[in-house]
């Protein structure tokens, strides 16, 4: 493996590329470039194992030789991958087969190498929480098995559990090159705002063919016609709350970015954003708000509340021109405005009829199990059903417990009030968890971001409590940052 999981050596964040991430970011541009000169030449149906076996080699190549890019290189897949995976779709004419956002996913899995190797020993390095969290998961696993689910289903439905978990660990065991993963991160996540959200844009002003493709297939009427200036937007993603995740971290992760970009990512990120209509990610992201802004410094304070004012005076204004400014608006009012609200009424009766079966469940039912009832409430409109029937409280418990003792720790050391970007990590994270009750956030996109952050916070954490692997030229990084 390489030296930034060597437990006893350090990589600080020089800045200086090794030749494996000359290497690494080269592969990444020739397989960028070809997937685009693919579908540009309509050739969909030439991808269609060539797109997920090639990003998987890409990934492995980028894991071992160049791990700062991996990480990268796996938030690009996140971002995409369901793209192109519908592009091809498209130009095949039918759904091809495996779920979308599959070849991320794969991508992400790759780490499941370092959650097993690093795992057993991770104590030492304050990686308890993780620990106690995989606990309550091998607990639901074995339950499943035992009640005779083992199948390539049961296993993919693994994986969306086990990969954003490992992603997280990843991110975490890497903590001595924490300035490494936040110049990387904070470059992907600003230019991949940007895109997305122009993206985004796009989608609502335009509704290309493959989004009606999608939509057709999908055969849902929740995300609106599929016609220009009447859906609800779900961009790079499969749906507006998964996109609403993914641009809830990144809208939140500018803030500690430098240079004109930032302002460009803000006003496509932003209006993308609301044009989810996704009210939970917009309850997220002002639970990332009210807890970012406290938690930083006085300086990083001064400087934040600069960049929002400049940010206001590029997103606001495109917020109030049409075709944007009623269904913001409308979509805003119905926060105080109830009535016909089916989102709301279905998931108040979804509660009410499965309330008390759930909160019965001590043993659960194992990964794949479920309540067997039939509510309105859909199996992604919420965590908690899902966690405490197939985990029941014996693994809910660990489950959630290591989640909540990331965020205490996180939120417990003072040196990070000056680490604007470990403090914006934190609150992506809390963000995403403040959305428990509305989304399913522990699995695909939702748990790759939450996780991801998760494992960012506690990096940082680590980076800031052992000062062994810090020095005063770091420590002027930080606080430029």
């Amino acid at each position: 493996m390489t030296q930034a999981i060597d437990f006893m050596s350090p990589t600080l964040g020089s800045g200086k590329q090794s030749a494996g991430e000359k290497q690494g970011k080269a592969l990444m541009t020739a397989w960028g470039l070809l997937i685009a000169l693919c579908l540009l030449a309509r050739a969909g149906k030439l991808l269609i194992l060539v797109f997920p076996a090639g990003s998987v080699a890409v990934g492995l190549f980028l894991y071992f030789r160049a791990p700062f890019l991996y990480v990268s290189f796996a938030w690009w897949m996140l971002f995409f991958g369901s793209l192109v995976r519908k592009v091809i779709d498209y130009q095949s004419g039918y759904v091809t087969p495996g779920r979308w956002g599959l070849a991320a996913l794969l991508v992400a899995a790759i780490s499941l190498i370092t959650l097993f190797k690093y795992l057993p020993k991770c104590h030492r390095e304050g990686g308890m929480p993780f620990i106690i969290s995989f606990l309550g998961l091998t607990y639901a696993l074995m339950m499943g098995i035992a009640y005779g689910r083992l199948s390539p289903q049961f296993i993919v439905g693994a994986i969306e559990w086990l990969a954003p978990m490992a992603f997280g660990f990843h991110i975490f065991i890497n903590w001595r090159s924490y300035l490494d993963y936040r110049r990387h991160l904070l470059t992907t996540f600003i230019w991949g705002t940007l895109v997305m959200g122009a993206y985004g844009i796009f989608q609502y002003c335009v509704a290309p063919a493959w989004d009606k493709f999608y939509l057709d297939q999908l055969g849902v009427n929740s995300f609106g016609k599929a016609v220009p200036f009447d859906l609800r937007v779900w961009g790079t993603s499969t749906s507006p709350q998964e996109f609403a995740a993914i641009m809830l971290a990144g809208i939140i992760l500018i803030f500690s970015g430098q240079g004109a970009i930032k302002f460009a990512a803000a006003g496509t990120g932003y209006l993308g954003f609301l044009l989810t209509m996704a009210r939970s990610g917009w309850i997220g992201w002002l639970a990332s708000i009210v807890m970012f802004l406290p938690s930083i410094n006085l300086k990083l304070q001064m400087r934040l509340l600069v960049t929002i004012l400049v940010m206001a005076l590029v997103v606001v204004p495109l917020t109030q021109i049409e075709p944007f400014a009623e269904v913001i608006s409308d979509r805003i009012e119905s926060f105080t405005n109830g009535r016909d609200d089916t989102s709301l009424e279905d998931r108040t009766a979804g509660y009410q009829q499965l309330s008390s079966e759930a909160l019965s469940e001590f043993v659960g039912l194992g990964l794949g199990g479920g309540s067997g009832s039939k509510t309105a409430l859909g199996g992604s409109d919420t965590s908690i059903f899902p966690l405490l029937f197939q985990f029941g409280w014996f693994g809910t418990i660990p489950y959630i417990g290591g989640i909540l003792l990331i965020l205490v720790k996180s939120f417990s050391i003072k040196q990070l009030r000056s680490d604007a970007f470990g403090s914006a990590a934190r609150a992506v994270a809390l963000g995403i968890f403040a959305q428990l009750a509305f989304n399913q956030i522990f699995t695909n996109v939702f748990g790759f971001v939450l996780w991801g952050f998760l494992g960012l916070s506690l990096a940082a954490v680590n980076y800031h409590q052992f000062s062994p692997y810090r020095s005063p030229q770091k420590e002027k990084l930080i606080s430029q940052s």
